[in-house]
């Protein structure tokens, strides 16, 4: 048997396809170099967020930080609340926390996205102490929320 007939016919158009597949996994840019999708650039800011509020209506903003910018009506401000009371206010309170049983109000938040470079997945009520007392730090990350009035 001449093992020159037995050649796969198939094998020059399979590698074909997986020299344009792997091309296809990044974006052409002017110069014809190709850069994967995924990969940071230099001027991605280490703090990119959505922030979800609902108060009655729901609101989503953006944010980033350094430099601030987005469409969040106080951008400055809310990455410097970031920047001063991030650190207590993002994670969630510890269950061992005592708090006091205030209700502060029905609103919520989720903040989601990146903080300085680490993942964010947040949520933000006013149901208690605790809870008020983290929402009130990243004002006005979050809007301010104006106390019930005695009658």
């Amino acid at each position: 048997m001449d093992h020159r007939s037995s050649r796969r016919p198939w094998l020059a158009p399979l590698s074909l396809c997986a020299v344009v597949a792997l091309s296809a996994c990044g974006s052409d840019s002017s110069d014809g170099s190709v850069t994967p999708q995924d990969a940071p650039t230099a001027e991605s800011p280490a703090t990119d967020l959505s922030i979800e509020v609902t108060d009655g209506r729901t609101t989503t903003w953006q944010l980033t930080c350094d430099p601030a910018g987005g469409d969040h009506p106080d951008a400055e401000a809310a990455c410097a609340a970031l920047e001063s009371n991030g650190d207590k206010a993002v994670p969630t309170t510890p269950t061992d926390s005592v708090c006091t049983q205030i209700f502060g109000g029905e609103q919520t938040a989720v903040v989601t996205g990146t903080w300085q470079g680490k993942a964010v997945n947040a949520t933000f009520s006013r149901q208690d102490g605790c809870e008020i007392s983290r929402w009130d730090a990243l004002t006005p990350l979050l809007p301010k929320i104006a106390e019930p009035s005695a009658q």
